[in-house]
This record gives C-alpha cells, sequence and structure tokens, in this order.
C-alpha cells in the first residue's frame, strides 16, 4: 500500500486510517488492527505504522488504552474538547488585548 510517492510511508498510512474513520468504516469505538496486521496490511514496517498511529493520535481521532489497543475516539469528545479549546482561546485573547492596552498607555506617557 505504501507508495513511492514522496510523501512519507507513515503520512500515507495516516491518510489512509484518517479516510476509514472518516468515512465510517472505523466507527468511533472501534479497535484499530494491531500493529502487526496494519503493519502487513500495507507492507510496511512496524516503525511506519507506529509513526502513523501516532499522527492519528495526535489528532485526536485514536486513543490507546494500555493493555487492550488503540480505539478510534469518538467524534462528540473531539467536538467537546475544541469547544473547549475556542472558549479558552477566546479568554486569553480578551486577557491579551488588556495587557496590550495597559502597555500601550504606560508608554505613552514618557517619564
Amino acid at each position: 500500500m505504501v507508495k513511492n510517492t514522496g510523501r512519507p510511508g507513515y503520512l500515507q498510512i495516516a491518510d489512509d486510517l484518517r479516510a476509514q474513520i472518516r468515512g465510517g468504516s472505523l466507527a468511533p469505538g472501534a479497535p484499530l488492527p494491531s500493529t502487526t496486521q496494519l503493519a502487513e496490511q500495507y507492507d510496511a514496517s512496524l516503525s511506519l505504522v507506529k509513526e502513523a498511529v501516532r499522527v492519528l493520535r495526535t489528532e485526536g481521532l485514536v486513543v490507546g488504552q494500555q493493555g487492550k489497543g488503540v480505539f478510534v475516539r469518538d467524534a462528540d469528545v473531539a467536538v467537546d474538547e475544541i469547544a473547549e479549546l475556542r472558549t479558552a482561546v477566546q479568554e486569553l485573547s480578551v486577557r491579551l488585548a488588556r495587557v496590550e492596552e495597559r502597555l500601550s498607555t504606560s508608554t505613552e506617557h514618557p517619564a
């Protein structure tokens, strides 16, 4: 499956798994095949597969459970986390604007 396209193999694998998750063939809560199974499926090394899964973890699409495997994350959980992050960013933006305003007014009055 991994092709010599110039795009790293682990990203090709991550792209395919991401498409399966978004397309619904890997449903929320479903386990990913084992690293060995994925390596065979993609005709790739274990390290490439592990790196692809790491990419998906970083993106929040899958979550690992110690001793159980890696599972497709529930989309609702990801949506909730995104909403929380947006709120935090908005709050930080307001705080930053206040700090910038204070700094600009304090530097406008030379001693």
